[in-house]
């Protein structure tokens, strides 16, 4: 039976704006994990979220990331050191001797987009997460905005997505649809040279609601049936959709390790407190952050409201 771990926060650097937990929290991310910061997602498509938001969240993710390593793997939260691979998916580096045995059978993956920050873990699995927010696009149409990301889906998943019915349902389910491509990517590792056309997702007939797990829905990859991949989906509200990815560790030489996992569970929303229960610093706390931190607000604040929301394609 595989062990799993998955946890979810809200922007609680933005949630929780006082001088000790935004120092607190500044001290306990690792500083050299910026210079191994991913590139930007293949498509941003939030538009209201600002330079300040993404670097909110990354330091949302890194505690989460660092949070399971200490509890879940028994590593000293100052003995952990990440890396992330030339394609960016978070790994262990340089482990140490360990309480656990076999540490090195997890596998794990953050995202973050929107309010949230998500981090899911398997012993004996690869994970893949993506969460991605349902939003109107900031700069353009919804047919637009579908004509020009029309090559990331199929024939039969444009089918799907145009039948949802109103724009906004449109949307929910492109962005559903999304999730399960970029958390399979994910779970590969492969980045961004992967077709997405090869992919094809048919999902569950069953309606996706929120408080619940679905576990129906199929992968084709280059029109095959994929049996070795399961897909967990589930809303951590109305708009945040989250898909997760899951399939046997070759390495491992696993035998169909899947068809033993227990029933899916919705992912365990922490709050700030939970997020920094391990936390040991990493370096001394900084007495100018917070006024540092002040200022880039207000002038991310005051640019966002004299300036019109834009979404960003890349």
């Amino acid at each position: 039976m595989s062990a799993c771990v998955q946890w979810s926060c809200e922007d609680v650097l933005e949630k929780n704006k006082s001088r000790d937990k935004c120092t607190f929290a500044a001290g306990r991310g690792a500083p050299g994990d910026r210079r191994r910061r991913p590139p930007l997602p293949r498509c941003d498509f939030v538009g209201k979220r600002t330079s300040g938001d993404f670097k909110r969240s990354v330091k949302a993710g890194r505690l989460l990331l660092r949070k399971f390593v200490c509890e879940e793997m028994h590593i000293p939260w100052t003995q952990i050191h990440l890396g992330r691979s030339p394609r960016g998916k978070p790994y262990l580096a340089a482990p140490l001797k360990v309480d656990t045995e076999e540490p090195l059978a997890w596998s794990f993956n953050i995202s973050h987009q929107g309010d949230y920050a998500v981090l899911a873990a398997e012993k004996r699995l690869q994970v893949g997460v993506d969460i991605m927010k349902t939003t109107m696009p900031g700069s353009s149409t919804v047919p637009e905005f579908f004509r020009i990301m029309t090559r990331q889906f199929t024939p039969h998943e444009w089918r799907v997505i145009q039948s949802a019915g109103s724009e906004r349902q449109q949307l929910a389910m492109f962005y559903r649809h999304w999730a399960l491509k970029e958390s399979f990517i994910k779970a590969i590792g492969t980045g961004l040279g992967f077709n997405l056309q090869r992919l094809e997702f048919h999902l569950s007939s069953e309606a996706l609601t929120q408080g619940r797990v679905l576990r129906q829905t199929r992968m084709h990859l280059d029109e095959e049936d994929e049996e070795d991949w399961l897909f967990e989906e589930c809303l951590l509200d109305a708009d945040h959709h989250v898909a997760v990815a899951l399939s046997a560790m070759k390495k491992l030489n696993c035998t169909n390790p899947t068809s033993s996992l227990p029933p899916p569970t919705a992912f365990t929303l922490l709050s700030f407190n939970d997020l920094i229960a391990s936390a040991s610093p990493l370096t001394e706390e900084d007495p100018d952050y917070w006024e540092s931190f002040k200022v880039k607000q207000k002038h991310l604040l005051d640019k966002r409201d004299s300036q019109p929301v834009l979404s960003q394609i890349t």
